[in-house]
């Protein structure tokens, strides 16, 4: 395991231009709560299933219930950038770092330092995908 973090350390060092694609995996590390693992929010009891809650109809005919949701689970505000978010923001700084490409839609990448971030929901993604010509 050793000389596959050096290898790795090796590469960035070397590297004029990385861009990161992450997701959920780096924000959990902050304490934000993902939706698919065994205690993600997709495996809890709700009212309503999450991705019917979030879900502009849901918002237009149960808002009250959507903002309860949404500030016990998504608010984001509360949370820090953790070290990945941190170091991948001082990569950029240093110019190695282009782009970072996330699920995540939380902000840390931002309040870390990155400014090169592109926020990509895989169904936004996909519908993007589709509709290309």
């Amino acid at each position: 395991m050793k000389e596959k973090i050096e290898q790795f350390l090796k590469l960035i060092s070397e590297s004029k231009s990385i861009v990161f694609f992450g997701g959920a995996g780096v924000s959990t590390e902050s304490g934000i709560p993902d939706f698919r693992s065994k205690d993600g929010l997709y495996n809890q009891k709700y009212k309503y299933p999450p991705e019917e809650i979030l879900s502009h109809t849901f918002f237009m005919n149960n808002t009250e219930e959507f903002y309860k949701f949404y500030k016990d689970k998504m608010n984001c505000l509360k949370y820090e950038p953790n070290i990945t978010h941190k170091k991948l923001a001082d990569l950029e700084k240093q110019g190695k770092l282009k782009a970072v490409i996330t699920q995540n839609i939380d902000g840390l990448h931002q309040k870390a330092g990155s400014k090169s971030v592109f926020e990509l929901h895989r169904k936004r993604f996909k519908k993007l995908l589709y509709e290309m010509p």
